[in-house]
């Protein structure tokens, strides 16, 4: 059994709460800029100062209208200023936050207030209401509704204008370390939704410690800053914005991945926080765009360059050559992909899912340290992470200061520290079945290497054995067959099978542009695409060069291509973009059946049927 830990850096305090994160930033620096609104095509600057007075203002606002300390408020909305806004005006408040996926079904947005306790919703837009209103008679607990788009915010702090600063003060100091400072709802990937209870202790000492341990991140010439575009409902935008004021960072909202580039370029963030799919995109985007003016040949010779050049830099020693040639690149592609960014990116912190190597390489070539991390909803977003001064690309690093990891006799990745929740609500069953002698059982297989530098391989529920005995982590699979341009989802199946095969959707936004730069018609529907000869041509080569990273038993032999969309509205994808494998497999069981009606033995590459 392997563990290795990191000593906290930072003494605990187990009376601070998140409130005094936020009075401690104003008292340093109180006319330091911590937000920045979208305004046409600028922004408009808030300070610490300024930030704090909304709070106030909305927290008296709360209190006047009647939530008492420990009241629960579900909060539907996506990733805005006033997310955060609500967040500390509640803790202020002395109540308790119930974030809800603004994607969330009716019975979704029912489950959350229902289980959680909720006594208060506020929605964000019409459409969010209209959900909410469908289940409404089966939430009779939610006595106050509030929409942000009907200026309810200014009419909350409006009417708190009575309440004294005074009993402010005394809400905000009511929490200590060890009370609940949000119950977050789990994606429900593997079943019904639980409730995780965050402590304040798990945002203040993570918060705290990841300030000194990533403070090359968190410290940039003219101050750091951050544009958000995921949605701040998930842990990991929410603590990534309680440390970005623990540490004067800057912030910027774009919810809408449509305007993520032309919004990257004005606002000019020197890191970034995505999950792996959107680094796809930027390349898959970039190859295309390139592909569509005739330069991707040249593209692609540049990327090869750079990954080669980001290898060696990383082994320490770059020739002549290469050195040449990735500066003569640099200058015609790579350079662009940088503006294209902002210009100020320096790194960029990852998670949910494995980047991968090569697309590691790539960033690292611009000039942007990607950091890859791993945690769940139940470490408060971080248990480890790789740091600017101790970075390997391709795992997710050593634990961050104040935690430690074990990886269990059969694989399993253990967690325990100053990230780890407290319980389960209302769940005590889960809670215990959760732990193993102090240590939470996180579900994921991984490994580390003689550093301490962790590798995720797979969900331990999800490792497929075949009929001949063989285990697969289909995450291996899966994540290089993803990188390709025209993949959008891609399901690896074979459990109890004579051999691997594999469930693939076609990305809709790259599809037409994958079309016409490959000489095919941009206008056929996704029947006609999922049957085009050249279309199955390019995913057979997708499937054959992650065959090459797998043993022969391991390689999938069959694939078929779904004519749909995998998404979260059809219910086949969590909010950040993971897959539900076990309703996948339940809905296109037919689809997976008939690649293995009359099926050969395992002879051969994969063979598309």
């Amino acid at each position: 059994m392997q563990e290795f830990s990191t000593p906290a850096l930072v003494a605990a305090d187990p009376q601070a709460n998140v409130t005094d994160l936020l009075i401690q930033r104003v008292a340093a620096t109180p006319d330091l800029v911590l937000f920045s609104l979208p305004n046409g095509d600028g922004w408009t600057p808030v300070t610490a100062a300024e930030f704090h007075r909304q709070v106030v203002a909305l927290a008296k606002g709360l209190v006047a209208s009647g939530i008492q300390p420990g009241d629960k408020i579900g909060l539907m909305s996506k990733t805005r200023y006033e997310w955060t806004l609500i967040d500390f005006a509640a803790w202020f408040a002395g109540a308790i936050l119930v974030p809800i996926y603004e994607t969330s079904a009716p019975s979704q947005v029912q489950w959350n207030l229902t289980d959680s306790g909720a006594t208060s919703v506020i929605l964000e837009t019409p459409d969010h209401f209209a959900r909410f209103d469908e289940v409404r008679a089966d939430v009779p607990a939610v006595a106050n509704v509030w929409q942000i788009d009907l200026g309810d915010l200014d009419k909350l702090a409006a009417a708190g204008t009575e309440i004294l600063d005074a009993e402010i003060e005394r809400r905000r100091n009511l929490a200590n370390g060890a009370d609940m400072a949000t119950l977050i709802y789990t994606s429900g990937s593997t079943g019904k939704p639980r409730g995780c209870v965050l402590t304040h202790s798990n945002f203040v000492e993570l918060s705290r410690n990841a300030e000194v341990a990533l403070k090359e991140v968190l410290e940039a010439p003219g101050g750091a800053s951050t544009l958000l575009f995921i949605t701040t409902a998930h842990v990991f935008a929410r603590f990534i914005t309680v440390l970005c004021v623990q540490a004067g960072v800057r912030v910027g909202h774009q919810p809408d991945t449509r305007f993520l580039l032309p919004s990257m370029a004005s606002f000019q963030p020197t890191f970034l926080l995505a999950v792996p799919r959107v680094f796809e995109k930027v390349y898959n985007s970039s190859e295309q765009k390139a592909e569509g003016g005739g330069k991707g040949a040249i593209f692609r010779k540049a990327a090869d360059v750079a990954i080669a050049h980001s290898k060696a830099a990383e082994a320490g020693r770059v020739g002549l050559g290469l050195e040449l040639k990735y500066r003569l690149f640099d200058a015609l592609v790579l350079k662009k992909i940088r503006a294209a960014l902002g210009g100020k990116v320096k790194y960029a912190v990852s998670g949910s899912a494995p980047l991968g190597q090569r697309l590691g390489h790539f960033y690292h070539s611009l000039g942007i340290v990607i950091l890859e991390g791993y945690g769940l909803t139940e470490t408060t977003a971080p248990a480890t992470v790789n740091l600017a001064n101790k970075s390997k690309i391709g795992t997710v690093g050593p634990p961050l200061p104040g935690n430690a990891v074990r990886i269990a006799e059969d694989g399993e990745v253990l967690v325990k520290g100053i990230c780890v929740f407290q319980e389960y609500w209302n769940n005590p069953e889960a809670t215990a079945a959760a732990f193993e002698d102090g240590w939470l059982k996180t579900g994921d297989i991984g490994s580390f290497d003689a550093d301490g530098f962790l590798t995720i391989t797979g969900r331990k529920k999800e490792i497929i054995v075949t009929a001949g005995g063989k285990n697969v982590a289909p995450a291996g699979l899966e994540d290089p067959i993803r990188s390709n341009p025209l993949v959008g989802q891609v399901v690896v199946v074979g459990d109890q099978k004579p051999f691997i095969s594999a469930l693939i959707t076609l990305d809709p936004e790259m599809l037409p542009v994958w079309l016409n730069n490959n000489g095919e018609d941009a206008a056929m529907t996704l029947d006609e695409a999922c049957a085009n000869p050249a279309v199955l041509a390019e995913l057979q080569r997708a499937v054959d060069a992650a065959n090459e990273t797998v043993s022969r038993a391991e390689s999938i032999r069959k694939f078929r291509v779904l004519p749909l969309e995998l998404t979260e509205a059809s219910g086949h994808l969590t909010p950040k973009l993971s897959i539900k494998r076990n309703i996948i497999l339940a809905d296109f069981a037919g689809e997976i059946d008939s690649m293995y009606a009359g099926a050969p033995a395992t002879e051969g590459i994969s063979v598309q049927q």
